[in-house]
């Protein structure tokens, strides 16, 4: 015993000694991130500010414009700060930061400009200008842009597909119907069959004009401003077919003079009015919401009617203004923020006293009572008959929960309290996870079964984003979630008062200790791994549909998977994937020690994993290793020395100091190849996710001893094979030895001894 402890001790201050400028440099990082999440929490949650382009301010300057018709001078002067700090040098606006130029957000972004009042003689439009017209002019304008522009007279409505009105009127159950689209597609959609109905006229500060000149000298050829569309693709008998059905339409008038129109008209303003918050918002996006107000006043409401002030409300709640500008953000995220805050706060060092804090159980309870309970949902259209238990990711947005937030969710409590483990809470969340898992055996983000992606080839559709599949990076997190509450299910319940703080009481608390829900569990499981062994990239990697892009799918898919690395069924398949995925990662390390990939590897496949380093991307890539790996890992060591060196130290209202990390890069993806955000808070989350990880191999075992004693004889018993049986092979990982080691979840921290002891990593 003696010998056991002093090899142990030995290994373990060996490691610390060796580490210990790194430690110590980790451990006053975190502590300075963790007081900057302290000092910006408001009202027990989190919510930072979600960035994206500047076509989002402009769709809402003319918004603005069409609703009171004119701007505040002072707000005017705010949004016009903000929109030329976006501008590239060439006088373009990209979709993301230091990203090329793009015609639509530029043009959008030069109209917005006029309208707020600046002169097209100004050096900022003049530049503008110039790059539009080298790219073609407005007739590269895509289709949404277009519509906004057809609005004012910019361009022609006959420059638009039809969208008939009687579209809502079709069932549910045909293969194109209003509920086959993805939600933010149906949400948006619904309010323009209003408005391209009504084809609407506004003036803009020169006037109201059919034809309007006011950006004619964005035209290459203003006479006939050409603006053909159609089939992006002839050869394809779909996009053809589609042509053919909208051409026809239009010979039809768009089936504005049929008898079903009148009908149609007033289901389409009763579906808009169900939808809309008590709040006033509609699917928590700006988008719908400024459709919704101008489909609800082009049918005869009122600006003072109460749907449209609680929408003009709403739409408010989403600006932002600091020393930058105005401007207005496209979603806002408190959930997502605070779930995956929370869960960065709890694991880091225990000697920070994080996970005790009474804030954090604050935050859980504020967490627990935006679960949805209610009877909306757009999701029981195809699964009427699952419990309802899901969140959403923003503060009034009922009618449609997502997966990916609900499983992160799940995760925060469990992290926190593993007796929530049997809880109602936890299991009414996973029963509805679980009744949205698709055919594929993958998870989408929003919806079950919108997979009809040949509705992408509809003339409408210029930014393929009309369906909603399976994602590896949301089936990750999803195995993830799935994967711990099984493994803590099959644990003897503790602490069995603990759960009343989250709202749920004794009698509820067995519920999920049913035998059924881990058997549910265990196939939905059975059905996820095989569609991630289908989807794995040649590299090794997994695509990112969220976020950019494969590191970020990898990252999920390996935090996921890590629970299933010893299924009976699927272990070597996993092992294989594992291997390959982390493989991959360590291949595409920065030589600054970071990680990095553009957002034109949407684009363009090969970049995989290429570019600059970035906070988040490093931290993805880091968690994924440490699935695998242990602290040790050169990787690892490299990482976490770029996450320290790349701090930056702010403004601190407390004592000790605080720090966040700057990135400027966009790394999380709206719609892939067309538009990107970024969450300021993630940043922290992502960086304080897993961080002790890095420290010494001790410190390890006990930020990671769930099982608190248990752990340390479990250490001991590891020592005593892997001393006896060197020679039993207990590195490889299809032997029964190492099969019972990790069989309690604490491989990746052992294997970082048995790689002290006898110089020997996983990879």
């Amino acid at each position: 015993m003696a010998t056991l402890t002093t090899m142990v001790t030995t290994a373990t201050m060996a490691t610390a000694e060796a580490s210990q400028p790194l430690e110590a440099q980790t451990r006053m990082a975190l502590t300075k991130a963790t007081n900057y999440a302290w000092e910006i929490i408001s009202n027990r949650h989190w919510c930072g500010e979600l960035e994206s382009n500047v076509t989002v301010t402009c769709e809402h300057i003319f918004f603005l414009y069409v609703i009171y018709r004119h701007i505040d001078p002072d707000e005017g002067s705010q949004y016009r700060q903000w929109l030329l700090s976006q501008q590239n040098p060439d006088g373009s606006w990209g979709i993301a930061p230091n990203f090329p130029g793009d015609v639509s957000t530029s043009a959008e972004a030069y109209l917005a400009m006029r309208i707020i009042g600046m002169s097209p003689d100004s050096p900022e439009l003049f530049q503008a200008r110039t790059f539009i017209r080298a790219a073609g002019g407005l007739s590269k304008m895509r289709m949404f842009t277009r519509i906004f522009f057809a609005e004012f007279g910019l361009v022609p409505w006959t420059a638009i597909p039809q969208l008939p009105a009687e579209f809502i009127l079709v069932p549910a159950h045909f293969p194109i119907s209003i509920y086959r689209l993805a939600s933010w597609a149906r949400s948006n959609v619904v309010p323009l069959l209003i408005i391209a109905h009504h084809r609407p006229l506004y003036p803009l500060p020169n006037g109201l004009h059919k034809q309007n000149p006011f950006l004619d000298e964005l035209w290459l050829d203003p006479a006939t401003k050409p603006l053909p569309y159609g089939s992006s693709d002839p050869t394809d008998p779909v996009s053809f077919v589609f042509t053919i059905l909208d051409k026809a339409l239009s010979y039809l008038g768009g089936l504005r003079r049929f008898p079903t129109r009148g009908y149609a008209r007033r289901r389409c303003i009763q579906w808009i009015l169900q939808h809309q918050e008590k709040a006033g918002d509609w699917a928590g996006i700006i988008p719908p919401m400024h459709a919704g107000i101008k489909a609800l006043l082009l049918e005869g409401y009122k600006l003072h009617d109460e749907p449209i002030q609680l929408g003009l409300a709403a739409i408010e709640r989403f600006t932002w203004t600091d020393k930058r500008g105005k401007r207005l953000q496209c979603c806002i995220s408190p959930v997502w923020d605070t779930v995956l805050m929370i869960r960065a706060l709890q694991d880091t060092p225990a000697s920070l006293g994080i996970k005790s804090d009474p804030r954090i159980a604050d935050a859980l309870a504020w967490t627990a009572e935006n679960q949805h309970r209610g009877p909306e949902g757009d999701w029981r259209v195809y699964q009427p008959n699952i419990p309802v238990g899901g969140w959403a990711f923003e503060y009034n947005n009922t009618w449609y929960p997502d997966i990916d937030d609900t499983a992160a969710a799940v995760l925060a409590f469990l992290t926190h309290d593993p007796a929530t483990a049997r809880s109602r809470l936890v299991r009414d969340a996973v029963l509805w996870i679980v009744g949205m898992q698709n055919a594929d055996g993958g998870w989408a983000a929003f919806d079950h079964e919108n997979n009809r992606l040949f509705l992408n080839k509809i003339p409408f559709s210029d930014m393929e984003s009309l369906c909603d599949p399976s994602t590896p990076d949301v089936t990750g997190r999803t195995i993830e979630c799935l994967g711990m509450l099984r493994d803590l299910l099959m644990l003897p319940a503790e602490n069995p008062g603990e759960g009343e703080k989250y709202g749920y009481s004794d009698g509820e608390r067995d519920a999920a200790a049913d035998p059924q829900l881990l058997k549910i569990i265990n196939t939905a499981c059975a059905r996820a791994i095989p569609y991630l062994i289908r989807t794995q990239e040649a590299t090794g990697a997994w695509y990112g549909r969220w976020a950019v892009n494969y590191v970020y799918g990898t990252c999920l898919v390996l935090c996921g998977l890590q629970y299933f690395k010893h299924d009976p069924k699927f272990a070597p398949e996993i092992q294989t994937m594992v291997n390959r995925a982390v493989k991959w990662l360590k291949q595409i390390q920065n030589s600054d020690g970071g990680w990095g990939e553009s957002v034109l590897s949407y684009r363009e496949p090969w970049r995989a994993g290429c570019g600059p380093s970035t906070p988040s991307q490093t931290a993805w890539a880091l968690m994924g290793i440490l699935t695998v790996c242990g602290a040790e890992d050169r990787s690892v060591q490299r990482g976490v020395r770029h996450l320290v060196d790349t701090q930056d130290d702010i403004l601190s209202k407390g004592e000790g100091g605080a720090a966040a990390w700057t990135e400027i890069e966009f790394t999380s993806t709206g719609f892939p190849n067309h538009f990107y955000i970024s969450y300021t808070l993630l940043l922290i989350a992502q960086l304080a996710l897993y961080a002790p990880l890095t420290l010494p191999t001790l410190y390890l075992l006990y930020s990671h001893g769930r099982h608190g004693l248990l752990a340390w004889l479990y250490l001991l018993a590891f020592c005593v094979l892997r001393i006896t049986g060197a020679a039993m092979g207990l590195n490889d990982p299809h032997n029964a030895g190492t099969q019972i080691i990790s069989s309690i979840g604490l491989s990746p921290l052992l294997l970082s001894i048995d790689g002290m002891l006898h110089e020997a990593y996983v990879i």
